[in-house]
């Protein structure tokens, strides 16, 4: 099952790359713009509603079933009946002259099986020694046949809630195409003027341009692509080049992150965006549970696409299993968000992992905090996750949640908000371990006087001074995984 989730993901962007380059690198003429009529754009639109409609048949199935329904109950009943009455003297009384007196009390034993409450059960059985000839394997039978009831009716909710996962995941993947196929055809060629000032003023850098592209969107940064190369065997860094295009746009352009840093003698696409307005520092300080050598708790920090992105996750208990459940959950969800899926897309899908890999009793919290270096916003999401807080001179905010964890249940059940940050703000992430060693009921107000009290400037001593001074309240053993992730937002 999980194998065809991944052909069907690995399919669906190997078309995506195939059109991309279709359209953009081949055989393109200058100067013409890529119209939103354009037949490559409805073919992988096409592939996007294939997707979804596949997803929908997934979805039209039937849901999953907490209960018996009465036609299983019913075939029990005639299954111990077949068993234990078939020869009996009073099956003619029992089942027929008095059925339903005698399903009435068959059902009443059934119930109190389900409910596994032994001494009602024995009672129940000793006033059916007045109505039944063979009490005890009666009641023997019917326990073994609604115990197998009841495990095919679990077999069928985790086929249910792994059809759903895979409906989840592919619906979120027909999303994300239609939004690449959305970015893909609003690259057009820039106006004449401009790529013949970019060209004329590269070529005095020893720099042929071979094509200038952009994409701009009315609620996104310029994002200017150029496909050049370097002549005579010179080398020019990229960040002259940067210069050169900001100059022209009058507008402070950089190479985008992991871009090459040295224009070279073979024609390559470089693409240059809008620079930020914030840079973000973060630091981390933990301690694993007393008596344990691995710690339960992993986080991830990354930049890309304008946005700082931290995630945190804490594995259900502690040691290497635990370690091993939130490593997935991180892993999972910086792949996912470098790749460009939305926090939220990000989530649901890898939710649908955890269910469709989960073993009982095993689940990971979910925190992400994404802030953008543009605009100073930072999204919160979080799933069964600790409360963030947020440093602002001598005043904390706490942001809190009481969702599930992942991997829980298929409709996940995550909570979002978003808050403007501002120079000199920090953000403090921490894990369940840390809180759980504060006083009872007075977690969220200690956290924010400790905070208030730390005067620290570099995000890893703040999470250190953080750390300490938690340990004095539980005496310095810790009791659970602790993790504190700092991090410090400034302007430019």
């Amino acid at each position: 099952m999980q194998e065809w989730i991944i052909a069907m993901l690995a399919i669906s962007a190997i078309l995506i790359i195939r059109d991309m380059a279709k359209t953009i690198f081949s055989g393109r003429k200058k100067n013409t713009a890529i119209y939103d009529q354009h037949p490559q754009k409805a073919r992988i639109e096409q592939y996007a509603l294939s997707l979804q409609k596949l997803a929908n048949t997934f979805y039209s199935m039937p849901y999953r079933k907490e209960h018996l329904s009465s036609s299983e109950i019913e075939n029990i009943f005639g299954n111990v009946q077949d068993k234990v009455c078939g020869n009996c003297a009073k099956k003619e009384s029992c089942w027929k002259e008095q059925y339903y007196l005698t399903h009435q009390k068959a059902y009443s034993i059934l119930q109190l099986i389900e409910e596994g409450d032994n001494g009602k059960l024995l009672r129940a059985q000793g006033d059916w020694c007045l109505e039944c000839l063979n009490p005890g394997k009666f009641v023997e039978c019917l326990k073994e046949t609604f115990y197998k009831a009841r495990q095919n009716l679990l077999w069928n909710n985790r086929l249910i809630e792994n059809r759903l996962a895979i409906a989840e995941q592919l619906n979120e993947v027909a999303h994300t195409i239609h939004m690449v196929a959305e970015d893909i055809y609003d690259i057009s060629a820039v106006p004449t003027e401009y790529e013949t000032m970019i060209t004329k003023l590269l070529q005095r850098r020893h720099v042929i341009v071979k094509q200038v592209w952009m994409l701009e969107k009315p609620d996104q940064q310029q994002k200017i692509f150029v496909t050049l190369r370097a002549r005579g065997g010179q080398c020019v860094a990229m960040s002259e080049v940067a210069s050169i295009v900001s100059e022209v746009y009058n507008c402070r352009l950089v190479p985008a992150r992991d871009s090459r840093s040295i224009v070279n003698g073979e024609f390559n696409t470089v693409l240059f965006v809008e620079d930020v307005n914030y840079k973000v520092l973060y630091g981390v300080s933990r301690i694993t549970k007393e008596r344990e050598t691995v710690s339960g708790d992993n986080y991830s920090c990354t930049q890309d696409e304008g946005q700082f992105v931290m995630c945190l996750s804490d594995g259900m208990g502690s040691g290497l299993e635990a370690c091993k459940e939130s490593e997935t959950v991180v892993e999972l969800l910086e792949q996912f968000i470098t790749s460009g899926f939305s926090r939220e897309t990000a989530a649901k899908m890898l939710n649908s992992a955890l269910v469709l890999q989960r073993r009982d009793g095993m689940y990971s919290t979910v925190d992400i905090c994404a802030f953008n270096l543009y605009t100073g916003i930072c999204d919160f999401l979080k799933a069964g996750a600790a409360t963030t807080f947020i440093k602002r001179d001598n005043w904390v905010e706490a942001i809190s949640s009481t969702s599930l964890a992942a991997g829980l249940v298929q409709q996940m059940d995550f909570e979002t908000t978003s808050k403007k940050l501002y120079d000199g703000d920090y953000l403090i992430m921490v894990t369940d371990g840390v809180l759980d060693a504060l006083p009872l009921e007075k977690e969220e107000e200690v956290m924010k006087e400790i905070i208030i009290q730390i005067h620290s400037t570099t995000p890893r001593e703040f999470g250190r001074g953080v750390l300490e001074r938690v340990l004095g309240y539980c005496e310095y053993r810790a009791r659970d995984d602790m993790t504190v992730l700092v991090a410090g937002v400034w302007k430019k």
